[in-house]
């Protein structure tokens, strides 16, 4: 058998820059044939031409970010080459720890350490497969070619068209009940014929024999129906083995756990009878110990272990409520039943605990450590139980178990040999249907071949798509970048007619300021800039704050000339603070100001006398303010004279 293994040396099928780069490890029987680093581009094109009957991953998210990528991904393997999960399906684990159940050891810093680790699980059975595809596919007959308008002919040159689809359904139809596989049919009856006939056949892709066609007025296509979700099979039917620890009673409890020590599951249950018991414990896995918390084993749960054939463990004398405390202290359970059956569980793990460590050192790497662990238990030498030696009969095995073995009720025996021989039964079926699956691998692999120009025009008309959308994002940038330029355009003509005014004498140019806000200078800096000396037009007084008063005195500008409207309402706070701050604060009618957009112009004389009746008001005000420090100071000193009098 031939296995690929791969893992991400760098980059994600998420990102646009960075794609993957994947190590590729090829094996067959076990034994390395080629370690490489490959793009996902050239992954494909190795795997098509190596065919390799399984391709392990550690997970598919590796390969695909998203359903549709890996149903496009899962459509150029090859037929005959399955792709496996390798730490599960559903419920995934770690590599490290599906390794180890196989006694592989790797490096997890190594990409190839990782990719060979991956294919060698594969190998012995370990993993899930990915299945996308149901067992239903579509074949659909149409017209090749548009009707179009026609001319004198048009009605013949129809009924042409029309006859050939509706005479290739039929023999499509003829070839589908030959093969004797069912399906339905929706014809769409048209002139002459039919437009469209579609057959939903209820098998595989590759059971159809069948394939696409293209003529000079009929096509063919045919296409398999995708699963709605990922589905996921393993690999390996085999179950697991269990060391089960069983409390009966009114209320029947049990705990299982695998070789490695992990709780495979806990339960109890009042009305469990026997039999639910066994088919409970078969869902978890297969029972190869059984054990009890006390010395002598309970009559019903040896009839369990008999069903099973499972080896007995009970300890030599009954465990006190103290020893299962400490016995399960640090793991989950319902009820004392489970607690009891869970200390029987791990006791019976404990006494084979260091013998089976012992042996993992001494087998081989890829060997599946449960299988080999079972042999030993049931009393196969180990050096038989790596070579892959059938566990021994039920005398072997007794030497190896404790010393609570009984004989076996020959009804028990006679259920085991019928057991064994469903079994093999079991066995020869999957081998038949092992074939079938290759034998429609191969069909598949030839379908993708005779499919290979649809995807190529696919292809084609995505790449298309993507640069229409690129244009599409061009011309919306453009037309930003068109209107950009017509703001500068009109921009440079209000500056060009500011320096006219500013070299005029009769005229003085202004510079409108929205809001006697920070957003509002903001957008003033950003639009035409605040230069020293400037004359700024004050639209609206909102919002003012004295904040922005000390930036525009900071600025250096000359004045401030408010719009008439807000003159009237502005409030007197306001006109202190540009005293404050020596800022001249002017009037529109004072100015002569005549303002349209985003510039204006006032009278230049208008102006100046305007800023001398404001440095007068400014004068007097200051006058006033130091007579009246003055005045307070002397008061203040007249006070403390009358007291040192009246005090002395």
């Amino acid at each position: 058998m031939k296995i690929a293994g791969i893992d991400v040396v760098s980059g994600s099928v998420r990102s646009r820059t960075a794609r993957p780069l994947y190590a590729l490890v090829m094996l067959e029987n076990n034994r390395v044939l080629s370690e490489m680093h490959v793009s996902q581009f050239r992954l494909l094109r190795m795997l098509a031409r190596e065919e390799p009957d399984i391709l392990a991953v550690d997970s598919v998210q590796e390969i695909a970010g998203n359903r549709q990528e890996l149903l496009h991904f899962m459509q150029h393997l090859p037929p005959r080459t399955r792709l496996v999960q390798v730490t599960g399906g559903e419920r995934m684990e770690s590599l490290s720890k599906v390794a180890a159940r196989y006694n592989i050891r790797f490096d997890r810093l190594d990409p190839n350490a990782e990719a060979r680790a991956a294919a060698m699980i594969a190998a012995q059975g370990g993993g899930a497969e990915a299945v996308l595809f149901e067992n239903t596919c579509d074949v659909v007959v149409s017209r090749h070619r548009s009707i179009g308008k026609g001319g004198w002919s048009q009605n013949r040159y129809i009924r042409r068209i029309h006859g050939a689809v509706l005479q290739k359904a039929r023999e499509i139809e003829k070839q589908l009940i030959d093969a004797g596989l069912k399906y339905e049919k929706k014809e769409s009856r048209a002139f002459g014929g039919a437009s469209r006939i579609a057959f939903r056949v209820h098998t595989p892709r590759e059971m159809i024999p069948l394939s696409g066609y293209r003529g000079a007025d009929v096509q063919v296509r045919i296409s398999g129906r995708a699963l709605d979700r990922i589905a996921y099979r393993p690999l390996s039917a085999r179950p697991r083995y269990l060391i089960v620890g069983l409390d009966p009673g009114t209320t029947t409890a049990y705990a299982a756990l695998h070789l490695d020590g992990q709780v495979a599951g806990i339960g109890s249950s009042r009305q469990a009878s026997m039999s639910t018991t066994i088919e409970t414990l078969l869902r978890l896995g297969k029972p190869l110990v059984i054990a009890s918390d006390v010395s002598e084993m309970p009559f019903s749960v040896e009839k369990i272990r008999r069903a099973f054939k499972a080896i007995a463990y009970t300890p030599k004398q009954d465990r006190s409520v103290e020893e299962k405390q400490e016995l399960t202290a640090g793991y989950s359970y319902a009820n004392v039943h489970e607690r009891d059956a869970l200390a029987a569980a791990l006791d019976a793990y404990r006494y084979y605990r260091h013998r089976l460590q012992n042996i993992v050192k001494r087998v081989p790497a890829g060997q599946d450590l449960d299988e080999v662990w079972a042999a030993v238990m049931r009393g196969v030498p180990l050096g038989d139980a790596i070579g892959g030696e059938t566990p021994p009969s039920s005398k072997e095995a007794e030497a190896v178990v404790p010393p609570q073995e009984t004989k076996r009720d020959e009804r028990v025996i006679s259920l085991e040999v019928q057991v064994k021989r469903l079994r093999e039964y079991v066995e020869e079926l999957e081998k038949v249907k092992r074939e079938k699956d290759e034998e429609m691998a191969e069909m598949q692999r030839r379908l993708r071949r005779e499919r290979s120009s649809r995807w190529q025009q696919l292809r084609r008309d995505h790449e298309i798509a993507r640069r229409d959308v690129i244009i599409t994002d061009l011309r919306r940038r453009l037309r930003r970048e068109q209107r950009h330029a017509q703001g500068l355009r009109k921009l440079l003509e209000y500056l060009r007619e500011h320096g006219t005014m500013e070299r005029s004498r009769d005229l003085l140019p202004l510079k409108v300021l929205a809001a006697l806000t920070k957003e509002g200078v903001r957008g003033l800096r950003a639009e035409m800039g605040i230069r020293p000396d400037d004359v700024i037009y004050l639209a609206k007084t909102d919002g003012w704050g004295r904040s922005v008063i000390r930036e525009l005195s900071d600025e250096g500008i000359r004045a401030v000339v408010l719009s008439k409207e807000h003159h009237r309402k502005a409030d007197p706070l306001m006109r202190e603070a540009f005293m404050e701050f020596h800022l001249p604060l002017l009037t529109a009618e004072e100015v002569g100001a005549v303002v349209r957009g985003r510039g204006g112009t006032a009278n230049r004389e208008k102006f100046e006398a305007a800023m001398r009746v404001w440095d007068d008001e400014r004068r007097r005000r200051e006058k006033s303010e130091k007579a009246a420090m003055l005045e307070s100071i002397f008061r203040e000193y007249r006070l403390e004279r009358e007291k040192e009098v009246h005090g002395g």
